[in-house]
């Protein structure tokens, strides 16, 4: 490895000078590599060969851009068996915010400051007029959004990493840089979870059970007493309830495309006890659910399959597992609408009167009811369960999961009238 200047003189008489950096790479092949300045050189030489030592050394030659690497990504994740939601994101990621603005760049080339300047970019340009969602065409990326993509090209990454592809993920490196005071500063300023904002209050809660009717009635009183995700309710079977015992055992899930497979973690897969109104309403669905059609009768009418174990509870009418789309928009938001469980939508009637939308709008404001039913006090309603327990129930991958979405919705014990007692007991009635 050796660092020397090299001087010329250009057509027009010009005189030019640069710093050279003649290396031999992994492979044995012999490598040159200009820079204007001899500090950059020297910078250069010194990863350099570092990197030639551990054998994890890529020349800009021998390297890729990011268009190619995050093909090789996608792929990857196809031979994994990943979900095909999970793929159509990393597509999407690629064509409409990695590869307009760095696609052509070569991994080589990347580092910290080319990630921040590549943020920045998302950050000052709208979504493409082709973008699949109308709704956001024109619109700015949030910093939510720009968070995602950025996770994204980590990935991109740490795939050529692991196909020695590249020697760096700046992306980890940025983040590392941050973890101190930037980490710290966001966790401050993440909002916490609000009862009556963002979890139904209990009487919002009895006031939607009471609106429920029909199809929806069954799936939806069950997601409000089991917290079972929409993917989960979605997979469910019948062999999966035991109605002796009052339990729900998640064994499967449904994607967006219905397709089964298992929970997305091992924590996934537990029992949860339910209560006896809800098998009451299971028996009842079942008594009445849509099965599967297996052929007509003579009349023409469709005949359907008898219920069975491995039929999906909560199906269409061709057994198939019913769409989130349809739980939230033809179930959801029409049951949250009949128990006026509503807001100011902003808009006015022809009359000047207020139009109401829906105050919750996805199935998740009833899981964290259900995660705020398990925390309460006996007292006020709850059960009062441990985080611990909380954690199983709510099927999180790690304990610190619950704890930093829900712990701050468990009961304190340091009030002034407890922390009196506590003296007392400690100390004697008189200090």
């Amino acid at each position: 490895m050796s660092v020397r200047k090299r001087e010329w003189t250009t057509p027009k008489g010009v005189a030019k000078s640069a710093w050279v950096v003649d290396y031999t790479d992994t492979a044995g092949k012999r490598r040159l590599k200009t820079f204007a300045k001899k500090k950059e050189a020297d910078q250069f030489a010194a990863t350099a060969t570092v990197e030639v030592r551990e054998g994890t050394h890529v020349a800009d030659s021998a390297s890729i851009t990011v268009a190619e690497a995050g093909k090789l990504w996608i792929a990857t994740g196809e031979s994994e068996g990943l979900e095909q939601s999970t793929i159509n994101q990393r597509e999407r990621h690629l064509k409409y915010h990695i590869g307009p603005f760095i696609g052509g760049t070569l991994l080589s080339k990347l580092n910290v400051p080319a990630i921040r300047a590549f943020q920045d970019q998302l950050r000052q340009t709208p979504y493409p007029d082709d973008f699949l969602k109308i709704s956001m065409r024109g619109k700015p990326r949030t910093g939510k959004m720009i968070g995602i993509v950025t996770t994204s090209l980590g990935g991109i990454l740490s795939d050529s990493q692991e196909r020695g592809l590249a020697t760096r993920n700046p992306v980890i490196e940025m983040g590392r840089k941050r973890k101190g005071r930037g980490r710290r500063q966001e966790k401050r300023n993440k909002r916490k979870l609000v009862v009556g904002v963002d979890i139904p209050t209990p009487a919002e809660v009895k006031a939607f059970v009471a609106a429920l009717s029909g199809r929806w009635r069954p799936l939806l009183l069950t997601a409000v007493v089991s917290g079972l995700r929409s993917s989960e309710l979605r997979g469910l079977r019948w062999q999966d309830v035991d109605f002796n015992a009052r339990t729900i055992s998640v064994r499967q899930r449904a994607d967006e495309f219905r397709k089964i497979g298992r929970p997305k973690s091992e924590a996934g897969e537990r029992t949860i006890p339910i209560t006896p109104g809800v098998v009451n309403s299971l028996k009842e669905w079942r008594l009445a659910y849509s099965r599967p059609i297996i052929g007509k009768d003579q009349d023409g009418k469709p005949v359907r399959e008898d219920a069975r174990p491995g039929h999906l509870i909560f199906a269409n009418g061709n057994g198939q597992g019913e769409s989130h789309a349809n739980i939230i928009n033809r179930g959801l938001i029409p049951a949250m609408i009949a128990a006026g469980i509503t807001i100011d939508s902003g808009n006015r009637d022809e009359e000047g009167r207020v139009i109401h939308k829906a105050k919750y709008t996805g199935l998740h404001a009833l899981r964290h009811f259900y995660a705020s039913w398990l925390i309460n006090r006996p007292q006020d309603g709850g059960f009062g369960l441990p985080l611990k327990l909380v954690q199983e129930r709510m099927g999180h991958s790690s304990i610190t999961m619950t704890a930093d979405t829900y712990g701050h919705l468990f009961p304190r014990t340091d009030d002034a009238d407890e922390l009196a007692a506590a003296e007392a007991a400690l100390l004697g009635e008189r200090v």
